[in-house]
């Protein structure tokens, strides 16, 4: 597939594909799978954790709505400048409740969020594979229950875990093309 391009010309605003969902759901396997299908910019909301707040989930405590505030302003600062860059981005995102993601909303993108939703065990059984993340399985039930679902969100659509990767990148790729053709009214 040829590129949608990278940058958009200065009179359309860029897409911003945010993948989230609890932790251990897929977010980053998909988004960065989008992101290379696409060849657009890819960001892990995971790396604008402090060590701080790294350290405080490694030992089994979810952050708090005040932890996150410096997280997501980070995020929306980067974003402000791809934004202003004109450079198409996917972000991987948890988003558990609607004041996370609404920022998002106004970081100067054309928004699409895509819900990675499932089955409890079948994340766990995720989270309890992996060996190289600092979020514990045991934070899973905390995650679940501060997921605020996204309804009357009309940016919001929800993809089912139990699908292969390419299902979840086809069913994706799809979602974002339609975004990026209404975006510029074709």
């Amino acid at each position: 597939m040829t590129s949608v391009l990278q940058k958009v010309g200065k009179s359309n605003r860029p897409i911003l594909a945010v993948v989230m969902g609890v932790s251990g759901c897929g977010k980053s396997t998909l988004g960065h799978a989008l992101a290379k299908k696409r060849d657009w910019c890819y960001l892990d909301a995971d790396d604008f954790h402090s060590a701080q707040s790294r350290d405080h989930m490694a030992s089994g405590k979810p952050l708090t709505d005040e932890m996150r505030k410096p997280w997501i302003s980070a995020i929306c600062q980067r974003l402000r400048l791809l934004s202003n860059d004109c450079t198409h981005t996917v972000l991987a995102f948890s988003g558990l409740k609607k004041a996370h993601r609404e920022p998002l909303r106004h970081c100067g993108f054309d928004v699409i969020f895509l819900h990675l939703a499932g089955d409890r065990e079948i994340v766990a059984q995720r989270l309890q594979a992996r060996t190289d993340h600092f979020m514990p399985v045991s934070l899973l039930d905390s995650q679940l229950a501060a997921l605020e679902a996204p309804e009357n969100e009309g940016d919001v659509c929800s993809l089912a875990i139990d699908a292969s990767i390419n299902d979840l990148l086809d069913q994706s790729d799809r979602l974002v093309e339609q975004r990026l053709v209404a975006a510029q009214g074709l």
